[in-house]
């Protein structure tokens, strides 16, 4: 998985708890080994290895939230109504 500076995760209500109950995290940097981390709605920030944003991703804990910049990048081939 590619992990890159910006990219936003929704934190799953099971586990918000461990987060200050905040909706989604943005990853702020990533070395290979550590992400650090900004939590929505000014709520914190932290860290964690690699293995373990892995570990919450693989059980649906957290779960990425596409990119406008992603949307509006690919190609819309479906005709469109006027």
């Amino acid at each position: 998985m590619l992990i890159e500076e910006g990219t936003k995760y929704q934190i799953s209500p099971g586990i918000k708890g461990f987060f200050n109950s905040a909706e989604s995290m943005t990853v702020q940097s990533y070395n290979g080994v550590t992400v650090q981390f900004t939590l929505a709605d000014s709520k914190g920030h932290g860290s964690m290895p690699i293995e373990h944003l892995n570990y919450l991703l693989k059980k649906s804990n957290l779960t990425q939230i596409p990119s406008k910049r992603i949307l509006l990048s690919t190609d819309n081939t479906e005709e469109q109504i006027s």
